[in-house]
């Protein structure tokens, strides 16, 4: 059976969750399918910043302790609303930092080399600040990252065998840090297999979770994670730079952080300016400097989407929206050279496509000229990221048929094949 607009239009007819692309700035010309790199603008999101700016003009320095949304608190209070993305207790969460400097603080509280253990493991694959990070730790604990950072090795170059994974779980490593969901491909692991394998050989365990909070449902309590971190501004729609987020499970709480600052205190001891330590008894204990107020409010409104939405919903329709599209290439596009490298089993693939093609950079910059935004990826990656709150299977079925034309007339060729400063 041939897919049509008018299919994709009935299933935009059928989405219980249309009504909250109302919800969001969507220009009526472009189509937006790089919300796996920075989420869109929302209302509510765009009125928590000005309802904070409100509390600054009106309270000066006692926003800290008064308003709607009391300074001091926020970054506890955000943490207990984000808590049920990721399937854990409210105290379990702070949202502080940014994703670098969170995965800098946990390797910092968590990475106890001794003796044998002294390694850390992670995937060739990952995002790179990640592999930056794990190596300045290794190297501030006195070791060598090219012996003490083992990196498993994908077979295809896009996606890991958990196989692969946990036989790189050897005695001598200390923590192992891996994606929730890879970057490049959106590849899910499974992390509660992961989780289960590591803690068997007594490993300490974590996930990068960027490309996976506020697209599909996490269980970390359930899975016995040991610690997570993640930006908000993909998926989560909170804003360019906004504040990140992470969780510690709550048997570790009482362990001093490894970078402590003054908001790593309990509340009620920190204004008791002493110059010893007093750590909050949850999460907040791994927070370091004064959060940053005006980046973390809009968090406010969009987390008040994604709770009437349900994150179940959004997982439902992110799944119909890549399958559609996978369905509407295959129509389409596979006599022009397009390979998948992105999961084609729903337990498996994440909230984006991603597609290969040796002239990759040149179409994205084909495909933004006709109003489509997409992804590149160095070498030859296309992510194509259609979000279940904001875009529509029209978005999805346009989108290919705009790219079937630019293939068809060989438009791409007019642009250089080559990545712009920012990609």
């Amino acid at each position: 059976m041939t897919l049509t607009l008018d299919d994709a239009r009935q299933l935009d007819r059928e989405d219980p969750l249309y009504k909250f692309r109302n919800e969001f700035y969507v220009r009526d010309d472009v189509i937006y399918l790089d919300g796996n790199s920075l989420g869109l603008l929302s209302k509510r999101a765009e009125q928590s910043l000005l309802d904070m700016l409100e509390s600054w003009k009106n309270f000066g320095i006692d926003g800290w302790t008064t308003g709607e949304h009391p300074w001091f608190y926020l970054s506890e209070s955000l943490g207990n609303q984000m808590a049920e993305l990721v399937g854990a207790k409210p105290d379990e969460v702070v949202v502080s930092g940014s994703t670098t400097v969170n995965l800098h603080q946990l390797a910092a509280t968590f990475y106890e080399p001794r003796d044998s253990k002294t390694k850390i493991l992670a995937d060739e694959l990952n995002f790179p600040s990640d592999i930056y990070a794990l190596q300045s730790q290794i190297k501030l604990k006195g070791y060598d990252p090219a012996e003490h950072l083992i990196r498993v090795r994908s077979r295809d170059g896009h996606t890991l065998h958990e196989e692969d994974i946990i036989a790189q779980m050897t005695d001598d490593v200390a923590l192992i840090v891996l994606p929730s969901v890879l970057y490049r491909s959106g590849q899910i692991l499974d992390m509660k297999r992961l989780t289960a394998e590591a803690h068997k050989r007594n490993i300490m365990i974590g996930f990068d979770l960027c490309h996976s909070i506020g697209a599909i449902p996490h269980s970390l309590d359930e899975w016995d994670v040991d610690f997570a971190f993640w930006c908000n501004y993909k998926h989560l729609n909170a804003g360019p730079g906004s504040v990140a987020a992470l969780y510690v499970n709550e048997k570790h709480f009482g362990q001093t952080p490894g970078l402590a600052g003054w908001f790593s205190s309990h509340k009620e001891k920190q204004f008791d300016m002493e110059h010893t330590l007093t750590p909050a008894e949850n999460a907040g204990a791994f927070q370091i400097g004064t959060p940053h107020i005006l980046s973390a409010a809009p968090l406010i409104g969009s987390l008040e989407l994604f709770k009437e939405a349900g994150i179940e919903n959004i997982r439902k329709k992110s799944l119909k929206l890549t399958q559609f599209m996978m369905d509407v290439i295959d129509q389409e596009l596979m006599e022009y050279n397009f390979t998948y490298g992105n999961p084609m089993e729903d337990h498996q693939r994440g909230g984006h496509i991603y597609l290969e093609h040796d002239e990759a950079a040149r179409i994205c910059k084909a495909l933004k000229d006709a109003n489509v935004v997409p992804d590149f990826r160095a070498p030859k990656g296309i992510r194509l990221a259609p979000v279940a709150l904001y875009n529509t299977f029209e978005d999805v079925y346009r989108t290919v048929q705009i790219l079937k034309d630019i293939m068809k007339h060989e438009t791409y060729k007019k642009y250089e094949n080559k990545r712009g400063v920012v990609a």
